[in-house]
């Protein structure tokens, strides 16, 4: 749904033809910015924690933006409804640099801590002002393409962020993979910057703050944090606490979450909110599994690290590779049926996984599997999102565009929280990880289920 003050284009020119070129350019490489920057911190983490002596703070580095992020999609879907894309687009891309330049420039762990905060809330926000802009501008038949080339812009610094944010940090210092950053950002808002000031050009309001839903973002917000805490809490003289601090905090989420997704989400009611819950299951587990694999291999299989990340590089080049097939074939394949295969994919992997850990199979199966698990989600990714704004009006694109991503990020703080607990409640290795890819698989047998309601035809 285009906004009315953009001249109509015909949608056969693609995404990388005028007049949607620079747009294109722009808007991937902050989704690209956005993920090196995730990626990278998780490979620079153990280095800032010993030269700030944080290690009181290690978990919290990593789960606080993704609590504040919660906040940040709500924000900005609710003032994308008001305003349009380009005021909260420009917000969100301040807050995210101002957070890298808190973090680069931290000489303490609380400091950087604190910058991680704020980039959380910049990047949350960021997300969801993005797909508002492709509604908006975008002609429906292109929203495939343009998300899979989101999809590949969130791929490809799995490839390559690890490996730079450690050079970078052994050749210089760890404070310039947050400050390099910085710079690239500002080219890559300029590039979009015309489109923007045509966006700022709107009506007056017809949605209303909704300062409830912030409310409650702030409050699913703790509770992620809490779960994501309570799998570090050990207390030896009431043994069940962990366990009581992990059911309160995941009831605290759901209640929370609520007003924040489409009525009949939680109870998978067909159609939009189908959508949103499948989003929510598929990240829950796939992430919730491949956390753990390079873990198994170095573990089970004495695989040297290197070699490890090998298996989470071959899941990212099928994701790219699916996600680009899906964008090329458009409407010939049709969603649901992108949906529900891309689900069984990551269920068959998670399995294979789980299979492989139980039984001794050779490594080389669940590396092969978690090819398997990202082409899946290269087909059900993209898809999803295109159907999200496709049942969206112009009222609700901020609102639902925030859903989604509060489904992916609560989906995958949820899992890994609760992959954490079960990973540590076995006494041996073995059981730990069949464990984790026990739940996991049982997470992806929900997103199964629930892909064939992804449409209202029954």
């Amino acid at each position: 749904m285009r906004d009315s003050t953009l001249p109509a284009t015909h949608p056969a020119a693609g995404i990388f033809r005028a007049p949607y070129l620079w747009v294109t350019v722009g808007t991937c490489a902050l989704v690209f910015l956005a993920a090196f920057e995730s990626l990278a911190v998780t490979t620079i983490m153990p280095l800032v924690s010993r030269e700030l002596n944080g290690g009181s703070l290690y978990a919290l580095a990593f789960a606080g933006p993704l609590a504040t992020g919660v906040i940040g999609m709500v924000g900005a879907g609710n003032w994308s409804d008001r305003r349009g894309p380009a005021k909260p687009l420009y917000v969100s891309v301040g807050l995210f640099a101002l957070g890298l330049l808190i973090a680069g420039t931290a000489v303490s762990m609380p400091v950087l801590v604190a910058g991680r905060l704020v980039q959380g809330l910049g990047g949350g926000a960021l997300t969801v002002a993005l797909y508002v802009l492709v509604a908006r501008f975008y002609p429906g038949p292109l929203h495939p393409r343009i998300f899979a080339a989101f999809s590949a812009a969130w791929v490809v610094p799995s490839l390559v962020g690890p490996f730079a944010a450690g050079l970078v940090a052994q050749v210089f210092s760890w404070h310039w993979v947050f400050l390099g950053v910085v710079g690239l950002v500002v080219p890559a808002l300029a590039m979009i910057v015309p489109l923007l000031r045509g966006m700022e050009r709107a009506s007056a309001p017809a949605v209303p703050w909704a300062l409830d839903r912030l409310g409650w973002a702030v409050l699913a917000a703790l509770a992620v944090l809490g779960l994501n805490l309570s799998a570090e809490v050990r207390v030896p003289a009431v043994p069940a606490a962990t366990a009581v601090l992990a059911v309160a905090a995941v009831v605290l989420a759901l209640l929370a979450v609520r007003p924040l997704v489409p009525a009949g989400t939680l109870a998978a009611r067909r159609g939009l909110p189908s959508v949103i819950l499948a989003r929510g299951l598929a990240s829950a587990s796939f992430f919730g599994a491949e956390v753990y694999l390079p873990y198994l291999l170095i573990d089970q299989y004495a695989f040297p690290p290197s070699l490890a990340g090998l298996t989470l590089t071959g899941g990212a080049l099928a994701w790219a590779g699916a996600a680009a097939v899906q964008g090329r074939l458009g409407t010939r394949l049709p969603h649901q049926s992108a949906v529900r295969t891309g689900s069984v994919m990551v269920l068959a992997a998670v399995l294979l996984a789980l299979a492989t850990t139980a039984l001794h199979w050779p490594a080389a199966l669940a590396i092969a599997g978690w090819a398997l698990a990202g082409g899946g989600m290269g087909l059900l990714y993209p898809r999803l999102s295109v159907m999200t704004l496709a049942l969206s009006s112009k009222e609700d694109e901020g609102f639902n565009s925030s859903a989604m991503s509060i489904s992916d990020s609560l989906g995958g703080a949820l899992s890994l929280a609760a992959t954490g607990i079960v990973f540590a409640a076995f006494t041996t290795s073995v059981q730990s990880f069949a464990g984790v890819f026990g739940l996991t698989a049982v997470i992806g047998a929900a997103a199964v289920l629930v892909a064939p309601r992804v449409t209202t035809r029954s």
